[in-house]
């Protein structure tokens, strides 16, 4: 079964650009031939020459490779094992990588399913309450209603006259 690794390593900063390109073919091969892949690009794969945090054998900053496979856990053991014992890389970790993508959707879809109140449009207090209060005002039924009592009232008036 493969799953999805993230496999940094930090190469000494003496090491020439053409030995770096080589360092991560190599290292590309030994995964493809052992029934693996790499996933991202060259221009992706190679960070830079960065500042390490604390000196490690000596070295203050180095070249940070990064590279993304697809493999089974046999392999990345193997390809650790390379990496330990190889002369240029001063550093390096692998880091399992499906565990973290689902853990990421997990929280993505708890943030989705409970929005924050102050993040929700806002609803003017006053104008809601003025709203029923328009409704609840009676309709003008009730005078037609009286008006022909009125004139029932005023005919027999005017008979008698």
């Amino acid at each position: 079964m493969n799953r999805t690794y993230e496999i940094m390593f930090i190469v000494r900063p003496d090491v020439e650009e053409a030995e770096i390109d080589k360092l991560i073919d190599t290292f590309s091969g030994y995964i493809t031939d052992g029934g693996g892949a790499v996933t991202n690009s060259r221009v992706e794969q190679k960070m830079g020459r960065r500042r390490l945090a604390y000196t490690v054998n000596k070295f203050n900053d180095g070249f940070y490779i990064l590279l993304l496979v697809e493999a089974p856990a046999s392999l990345v053991s193997e390809i650790e094992r390379r990496l330990r014992v190889s002369e240029p890389v001063i550093k390096f970790i692998t880091v399992r990588m499906d565990e973290e993508n689902k853990r990421v959707a997990k929280i993505k879809a708890h943030r989705d399913a409970h929005v924050k109140r102050s993040a929700l449009p806002q609803v003017n207090a006053e104008a809601a309450v003025e709203v029923p209060a328009a409704v609840t005002e009676p309709v003008a039924a009730e005078p037609v209603a009286a008006e022909p009592a009125a004139a029932e009232a005023a005919e027999p008036v005017a008979a008698q006259v």
